[in-house]
């Protein structure tokens, strides 16, 4: 590539070797930008284009530290950032992420992946855009655990309701009677109707503990047509209950490995009312547990998208 000389009138840049980076799924077009070697109000541009492949990426770090980079950035385009941010962070760049909406180009200019990428190095370096929030590895690994476990317990749920309308649709009534289809009793009755025991009185003693109260109400909701098509359904889907029920296991076993370094704060959480373990775990994951990223609660409050905004045009307020 050849290098491109351009004259600036800012006498003082504020980052004096900067590369910028558009980054699509498969590759990425990286401007670097850095002091005329004699003149000072010159600056020397040079863009490369490299895929988004591991052999690729490194190369493209070789060639910063040829050219002394002093900070890295890039938009957050869907996932693709990832990669490359987390690689440049290991190997030593000063990586910034910034949110695309707020380094857009001038409306009406031309658009492509290099001008985009000479128009973001141009508003990196000038100190016009603030980087957002990436914290740090430990703590972004957790958040992959807790929102997986998140993601499989909304899972579990959407098939515990499924379970629960093909018992509807069989006529048996047990959530009527029963606040938890899943308990002890829930599940022995459940078990047997699917091995093929279908009398509701033979059913219903199967009930233990203070359930036992409820015998005449659960001979009435387990008489239906319960028959071997039902049978087969729910067998299906209590296996993949089970099945999700063993992973959330796992996970939280994992969660408890990776939230040790962090057992104090998870404590302190846990003093709040309302909040609970789990709750204080995934508190962490979320926001992380250095709150000098957040100057003030109002801050923080801010960055989750809990606090209104004041839109207001003409004595009329928008929204």
């Amino acid at each position: 590539m050849v290098a491109v000389e351009e004259i600036t009138e800012e006498p003082v840049q504020v980052v004096a070797r900067v590369c910028a980076i558009d980054i699509g799924k498969a590759g990425l077009v990286a401007c670097v930008r850095v002091p005329h070697a004699s003149r000072r109000d010159r600056r020397v541009q040079e863009v490369r284009e490299y895929t988004t492949v591991m052999p690729a990426l490194l190369e493209l770090a070789d060639w910063l530290r040829v050219e002394r980079v002093e900070l890295v950035a890039m938009e957050s385009t869907s996932d693709y950032w990832k990669p490359v941010f987390y690689l440049l962070e290991a190997e030593g760049f000063d990586c910034w992420l910034l949110n695309a909406r707020h380094v857009k180009n001038v409306p009406g200019r031309p658009k492509t992946d290099r001008l985009d990428a000479v128009w973001l190095a141009k508003v990196v370096e000038r100190g016009m855009c603030q980087p957002s929030l990436v914290h740090p590895k430990p703590i972004r690994q957790l958040r992959d655990v807790t929102r997986y476990r998140r993601s499989l317990v909304r899972e579990q749920t959407r098939e515990k309701q499924r379970l629960e309308k093909t018992l509807e649709d069989a006529q048996i009534k047990l959530t009527s009677v029963i606040s938890d289809l899943h308990g002890v009793s829930g599940r022995q009755m459940l078990q047997a109707l699917i091995d093929g025991q279908r009398d509701a009185k033979v059913l219903a003693e199967m009930a233990n503990g203070s359930m036992r109260r409820k015998i005449p109400q659960l001979r009435e909701a387990l008489t239906g047509h319960f028959g071997d098509h039902h049978a087969f359904i729910c067998a299906t889907m209590l296996r993949r209950i089970d099945a999700i029920a063993a992973d959330i296991a796992d996970l939280d076993a994992r969660i408890e490995e990776m939230i040790a370094p962090f057992a104090q704060t998870v404590e302190k959480l846990d003093e709040i009312t309302c909040v609970g373990v789990r709750s204080a775990q995934e508190i962490i994951a979320e926001i992380g547990v250095n709150m000098a990223v957040f100057p003030t609660a109002a801050h923080l409050v801010s960055w989750a998208k809990f606090c209104p905004i004041d839109a207001q045009s003409a004595g009329r307020k928008k929204g």
